[in-house]
Protein backbone atom coordinates (compact mmCIF):
# COMPACT_ATOMS: atom_id res chain seq x y z
CA UNK A 1 0.00 0.00 0.00
CA UNK A 2 1.56 3.58 -1.20
CA UNK A 3 1.08 6.35 1.13
CA UNK A 4 -1.78 9.12 -0.89
CA UNK A 5 -0.29 12.16 -2.19
CA UNK A 6 -1.07 14.24 0.49
CA UNK A 7 0.85 12.32 3.27
CA UNK A 8 3.41 12.26 0.74
CA UNK A 9 3.72 15.28 0.29
CA UNK A 10 3.48 16.10 3.95
CA UNK A 11 5.80 13.98 4.38
CA UNK A 12 8.83 16.10 2.44
CA UNK A 13 8.18 19.11 4.12
CA UNK A 14 8.64 17.79 7.62
CA UNK A 15 11.72 15.57 6.67
CA UNK A 16 13.92 15.92 8.82
CA UNK A 17 16.95 13.22 7.72
CA UNK A 18 17.92 15.16 4.76
CA UNK A 19 18.33 18.56 6.08
CA UNK A 20 20.39 16.88 9.33
CA UNK A 21 22.48 15.13 7.16
CA UNK A 22 23.23 18.64 4.89
CA UNK A 23 24.10 20.11 8.02
CA UNK A 24 26.44 17.19 9.52
CA UNK A 25 28.25 17.23 6.13
CA UNK A 26 29.06 21.38 6.35
CA UNK A 27 30.11 20.18 10.27
CA UNK A 28 32.58 17.85 8.94
CA UNK A 29 33.49 20.08 5.54
CA UNK A 30 33.52 17.06 3.51
CA UNK A 31 33.50 19.66 0.48
CA UNK A 32 36.63 21.40 1.54
CA UNK A 33 38.12 17.67 2.20
CA UNK A 34 37.09 16.87 -1.42
CA UNK A 35 38.59 20.02 -2.87
CA UNK A 36 41.44 18.77 -0.78
CA UNK A 37 41.74 15.70 -2.31
CA UNK A 38 40.12 13.27 -0.17
CA UNK A 39 37.36 12.08 -2.35
CA UNK A 40 37.14 8.09 -1.35
CA UNK A 41 35.03 7.23 1.09
CA UNK A 42 38.03 6.01 3.46
CA UNK A 43 40.00 9.27 2.73
CA UNK A 44 37.02 11.59 3.84
CA UNK A 45 36.31 9.30 7.07
CA UNK A 46 39.77 9.98 7.52
CA UNK A 47 40.13 13.29 7.04
CA UNK A 48 36.84 14.76 8.99
CA UNK A 49 37.03 12.20 11.93
CA UNK A 50 34.44 9.91 11.09
CA UNK A 51 33.37 6.31 11.30
CA UNK A 52 34.22 5.09 7.43
CA UNK A 53 30.92 2.73 7.44
CA UNK A 54 28.45 5.23 8.10
CA UNK A 55 30.39 7.83 6.72
CA UNK A 56 29.40 6.06 3.18
CA UNK A 57 25.87 5.95 4.45
CA UNK A 58 25.58 9.18 4.93
CA UNK A 59 27.15 9.94 1.53
CA UNK A 60 24.86 7.61 0.00
CA UNK A 61 21.75 9.64 0.77
CA UNK A 62 23.40 12.93 -0.23
CA UNK A 63 23.95 11.87 -3.74
CA UNK A 64 19.90 11.65 -3.53
CA UNK A 65 20.11 14.88 -2.01
CA UNK A 66 21.52 16.55 -5.42
CA UNK A 67 24.70 17.63 -2.78
CA UNK A 68 27.35 15.15 -4.02
CA UNK A 69 27.88 12.72 -6.83
CA UNK A 70 29.28 9.47 -6.99
CA UNK A 71 31.66 8.35 -9.92
CA UNK A 72 32.57 4.79 -11.26
CA UNK A 73 36.01 4.98 -9.46
CA UNK A 74 34.02 4.81 -5.98
CA UNK A 75 34.93 8.40 -5.82
CA UNK A 76 32.91 11.55 -4.72
CA UNK A 77 32.75 15.10 -5.99
CA UNK A 78 30.04 18.01 -4.51
CA UNK A 79 27.84 19.28 -6.70
CA UNK A 80 26.82 22.94 -7.38
CA UNK A 81 25.00 23.21 -4.37
CA UNK A 82 27.56 20.68 -2.48
CA UNK A 83 30.15 23.57 -3.63
CA UNK A 84 28.34 25.65 -1.69
CA UNK A 85 29.50 24.05 1.82
CA UNK A 86 33.08 25.08 0.81
CA UNK A 87 34.15 27.73 3.26
CA UNK A 88 36.15 29.33 0.87
CA UNK A 89 33.13 29.89 -1.89
CA UNK A 90 31.81 33.28 -1.79
CA UNK A 91 28.55 33.37 0.17
CA UNK A 92 29.12 29.75 1.73
CA UNK A 93 26.59 28.33 3.12
CA UNK A 94 28.98 26.94 5.80
CA UNK A 95 28.83 29.17 8.26
CA UNK A 96 24.78 29.01 8.46
CA UNK A 97 24.46 24.81 8.33
CA UNK A 98 27.33 24.20 10.72
CA UNK A 99 26.07 22.31 13.68
CA UNK A 100 29.07 23.66 15.91
CA UNK A 101 28.33 27.14 15.03
CA UNK A 102 26.02 29.85 16.31
CA UNK A 103 23.01 29.48 14.17
CA UNK A 104 23.53 25.52 13.93
CA UNK A 105 23.09 25.78 17.72
CA UNK A 106 20.21 27.83 17.49
CA UNK A 107 18.46 25.65 14.89
CA UNK A 108 18.53 22.69 16.75
CA UNK A 109 16.55 24.54 19.54
CA UNK A 110 13.93 24.05 17.07
CA UNK A 111 13.45 20.37 18.68
CA UNK A 112 11.55 22.53 21.70
CA UNK A 113 9.88 24.26 19.37
CA UNK A 114 6.65 22.99 20.58
CA UNK A 115 7.60 24.25 24.03
CA UNK A 116 8.58 27.77 22.35
CA UNK A 117 5.23 27.81 21.25
CA UNK A 118 3.41 26.62 24.20
CA UNK A 119 4.96 29.14 26.62
CA UNK A 120 5.39 32.10 24.30
CA UNK A 121 9.19 31.90 25.27
CA UNK A 122 12.63 31.12 23.90
CA UNK A 123 13.67 27.68 24.85
CA UNK A 124 17.62 28.16 23.72
CA UNK A 125 18.75 28.42 27.21
CA UNK A 126 17.04 25.22 28.46
CA UNK A 127 19.00 23.29 25.55
CA UNK A 128 22.13 24.29 25.95
CA UNK A 129 22.22 26.34 29.79
CA UNK A 130 22.47 29.62 28.73
CA UNK A 131 20.84 32.52 26.50
CA UNK A 132 21.59 32.81 23.41
CA UNK A 133 23.91 35.66 22.99
CA UNK A 134 25.96 34.35 26.46
CA UNK A 135 26.23 31.46 24.38
CA UNK A 136 28.08 33.21 21.37
CA UNK A 137 29.80 35.86 23.67
CA UNK A 138 31.94 32.84 25.81
CA UNK A 139 33.35 31.40 22.50
CA UNK A 140 35.47 33.23 20.38
CA UNK A 141 35.38 30.65 17.50
CA UNK A 142 31.28 31.03 17.79
CA UNK A 143 31.01 35.10 18.00
CA UNK A 144 33.55 35.16 14.71
CA UNK A 145 31.52 32.97 12.88
CA UNK A 146 28.48 35.08 13.78
CA UNK A 147 30.22 38.02 13.29
CA UNK A 148 31.21 36.84 9.53
CA UNK A 149 27.81 35.82 8.78
CA UNK A 150 26.17 38.94 9.65
CA UNK A 151 28.48 40.94 7.93
CA UNK A 152 27.96 38.88 4.66
CA UNK A 153 24.34 39.40 4.62
CA UNK A 154 24.74 43.29 5.43
CA UNK A 155 26.78 43.39 2.71
CA UNK A 156 23.76 43.00 0.07
CA UNK A 157 21.87 45.41 2.22
CA UNK A 158 24.43 48.40 2.25
CA UNK A 159 23.84 49.86 -1.52
CA UNK A 160 20.46 50.89 -0.61
CA UNK A 161 20.42 51.90 2.83
CA UNK A 162 23.22 54.53 1.43
CA UNK A 163 21.11 55.30 -2.04
CA UNK A 164 17.87 55.93 -0.22
CA UNK A 165 18.53 57.18 3.08
CA UNK A 166 18.67 60.64 3.98
CA UNK A 167 22.70 61.12 5.05
CA UNK A 168 22.81 65.28 4.49
CA UNK A 169 23.37 67.17 7.39
CA UNK A 170 24.42 64.22 9.67
CA UNK A 171 27.75 64.45 11.37
CA UNK A 172 27.90 61.44 13.90
CA UNK A 173 25.93 58.48 13.70
CA UNK A 174 25.53 55.87 16.61
CA UNK A 175 25.66 52.48 15.95
CA UNK A 176 23.37 50.41 18.54
CA UNK A 177 24.69 46.75 18.26
CA UNK A 178 27.07 47.18 15.03
CA UNK A 179 28.81 43.93 14.95
CA UNK A 180 32.10 44.40 13.18
CA UNK A 181 31.71 47.76 11.72
CA UNK A 182 30.96 46.52 8.39
CA UNK A 183 28.03 49.11 8.01
CA UNK A 184 29.73 51.81 9.69
CA UNK A 185 33.01 51.51 7.46
CA UNK A 186 30.58 51.91 4.86
CA UNK A 187 29.05 55.03 6.17
CA UNK A 188 32.01 56.56 6.55
CA UNK A 189 33.82 55.56 2.94
CA UNK A 190 30.26 57.11 1.70
CA UNK A 191 30.77 60.22 3.48
CA UNK A 192 33.76 61.76 4.53
CA UNK A 193 32.38 64.85 6.95
CA UNK A 194 30.54 61.65 8.84
CA UNK A 195 32.37 60.17 12.38
CA UNK A 196 30.65 57.42 14.01
CA UNK A 197 30.53 55.50 16.88
CA UNK A 198 29.45 51.87 17.66
CA UNK A 199 28.45 50.04 20.82
CA UNK A 200 27.84 46.22 21.45
CA UNK A 201 29.23 42.95 22.73
CA UNK A 202 33.00 42.89 24.04
CA UNK A 203 33.81 40.77 20.63
CA UNK A 204 32.38 42.53 17.93
CA UNK A 205 33.51 46.14 19.08
CA UNK A 206 36.97 44.54 19.38
CA UNK A 207 36.49 43.28 16.04
CA UNK A 208 35.00 46.96 15.17
CA UNK A 209 38.19 48.23 16.31
CA UNK A 210 40.19 46.50 13.93
CA UNK A 211 37.83 47.00 11.22
CA UNK A 212 38.00 50.95 11.57
CA UNK A 213 41.55 51.01 11.47
CA UNK A 214 42.36 48.32 8.99
CA UNK A 215 39.81 51.00 6.83
CA UNK A 216 42.16 54.14 7.91
CA UNK A 217 38.78 55.12 9.98
CA UNK A 218 40.81 55.18 13.24
CA UNK A 219 40.71 58.93 13.77
CA UNK A 220 36.66 58.84 12.73
CA UNK A 221 35.47 55.71 14.08
CA UNK A 222 35.10 53.76 17.17
CA UNK A 223 34.02 51.19 19.43
CA UNK A 224 32.55 50.83 22.84
CA UNK A 225 32.04 47.78 24.51
CA UNK A 226 28.41 47.93 26.54
CA UNK A 227 25.20 47.11 26.80
CA UNK A 228 22.82 49.08 24.85
CA UNK A 229 20.05 49.41 27.81
CA UNK A 230 22.36 51.59 29.54
CA UNK A 231 22.47 55.42 29.17
CA UNK A 232 23.71 55.88 25.71
CA UNK A 233 26.66 58.44 24.52
CA UNK A 234 24.58 61.89 23.58
CA UNK A 235 24.59 63.69 20.52
CA UNK A 236 24.50 62.06 17.90
CA UNK A 237 22.28 63.09 14.66
CA UNK A 238 21.23 59.28 13.97
CA UNK A 239 20.85 56.02 15.57
CA UNK A 240 21.08 53.15 13.81
CA UNK A 241 19.65 49.98 15.23
CA UNK A 242 20.46 47.41 12.12
CA UNK A 243 18.63 43.98 12.99
CA UNK A 244 18.46 44.80 16.91
CA UNK A 245 14.91 45.34 17.96
CA UNK A 246 13.77 41.99 16.01
CA UNK A 247 15.99 40.26 19.21
CA UNK A 248 13.94 41.59 22.02
CA UNK A 249 10.42 41.54 23.25
CA UNK A 250 8.27 44.86 23.35
CA UNK A 251 9.89 45.17 26.74
CA UNK A 252 13.06 45.54 26.29
CA UNK A 253 12.66 46.98 22.62
CA UNK A 254 10.61 49.86 23.91
CA UNK A 255 13.32 50.03 26.60
CA UNK A 256 15.99 50.48 23.74
CA UNK A 257 14.22 53.01 21.62
CA UNK A 258 13.57 55.37 24.96
CA UNK A 259 17.05 55.46 25.33
CA UNK A 260 17.75 56.38 21.65
CA UNK A 261 15.10 59.24 22.49
CA UNK A 262 16.92 60.30 25.37
CA UNK A 263 20.52 60.53 23.57
CA UNK A 264 19.65 62.05 20.03
CA UNK A 265 20.70 64.86 19.36
CA UNK A 266 18.52 67.81 18.26
CA UNK A 267 16.87 67.39 15.48
CA UNK A 268 18.33 63.87 15.43
CA UNK A 269 16.60 60.64 13.95
CA UNK A 270 16.65 56.82 14.66
CA UNK A 271 17.08 54.43 11.67
CA UNK A 272 15.88 51.16 12.49
CA UNK A 273 16.92 48.48 9.83
CA UNK A 274 15.38 45.27 9.87
CA UNK A 275 12.55 43.43 8.14
CA UNK A 276 8.83 43.59 8.18
CA UNK A 277 5.96 41.62 8.27
CA UNK A 278 3.83 43.92 6.47
CA UNK A 279 6.59 44.73 3.61
CA UNK A 280 9.00 42.09 3.94
CA UNK A 281 6.00 38.90 3.70
CA UNK A 282 8.54 35.98 3.62
CA UNK A 283 9.70 36.60 7.12
CA UNK A 284 8.21 33.94 9.35
CA UNK A 285 11.07 31.68 9.05
CA UNK A 286 12.95 34.54 10.80
CA UNK A 287 10.17 35.20 13.25
CA UNK A 288 10.02 31.63 14.28
CA UNK A 289 14.00 31.80 15.28
CA UNK A 290 13.45 34.71 17.09
CA UNK A 291 10.77 33.05 19.15
CA UNK A 292 13.35 30.00 19.79
CA UNK A 293 16.38 31.68 19.93
CA UNK A 294 15.71 34.76 21.54
CA UNK A 295 12.37 36.07 23.32
CA UNK A 296 12.28 38.25 19.61
CA UNK A 297 9.94 39.46 17.28
CA UNK A 298 9.28 40.39 14.05
CA UNK A 299 7.17 43.08 13.87
CA UNK A 300 5.07 45.20 11.23
CA UNK A 301 4.78 48.76 10.60
CA UNK A 302 2.00 49.81 13.22
CA UNK A 303 3.97 46.98 15.98
CA UNK A 304 7.10 49.89 14.88
CA UNK A 305 5.08 52.72 15.59
CA UNK A 306 3.63 51.52 18.95
CA UNK A 307 6.55 50.96 20.02
CA UNK A 308 7.81 54.04 19.01
CA UNK A 309 5.05 56.58 20.82
CA UNK A 310 5.75 54.22 23.93
CA UNK A 311 9.27 55.45 24.11
CA UNK A 312 8.58 58.64 23.15
CA UNK A 313 9.49 59.12 18.69
CA UNK A 314 7.16 59.01 16.06
CA UNK A 315 7.27 56.96 13.17
CA UNK A 316 7.82 59.66 9.84
CA UNK A 317 8.17 57.08 7.26
CA UNK A 318 8.93 53.42 6.16
CA UNK A 319 11.03 52.59 2.89
CA UNK A 320 10.91 49.12 1.37
CA UNK A 321 15.17 48.00 0.94
CA UNK A 322 13.92 44.94 -1.20
CA UNK A 323 13.23 41.52 0.14
CA UNK A 324 14.93 41.37 3.64
CA UNK A 325 14.73 44.71 5.36
CA UNK A 326 12.90 48.04 5.37
CA UNK A 327 14.57 51.48 6.65
CA UNK A 328 12.13 52.96 9.61
CA UNK A 329 12.59 56.74 10.69
CA UNK A 330 11.68 57.94 13.66
CA UNK A 331 11.77 61.02 15.22
CA UNK A 332 11.63 61.97 18.85
CA UNK A 333 8.08 63.08 19.27
CA UNK A 334 6.77 66.88 19.62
Amino acid sequence: MTAPPWSQELLRKSDLITPMAIRVAATLRLSDHMAAGAVTPDALARAAAAEPGALRRLLGHLVGAGIYRSTQEGTYEPTALGEMLRGDVPNSGRDWLELDGPIGRGELAFLRLLDAVRTGRSVYSSVYGQEFWQDVEADPAMAESFGRRMAANMASVVPELLARADWHDVGHVLDIGGGDGTLLTALAHSRPDLSGTLIDLAAPAAAARQEFAAAGLGDRCSAVAGSFFDPLPPGADVHLLSNVLLNWDDDRATALLRRCAEAIAPGGRVLVLEGLLDVQLDQTELDLRMLVYLDGRMRTSDDLRALGEAAGLTLRRVTDLGPLRSLAELVPSS
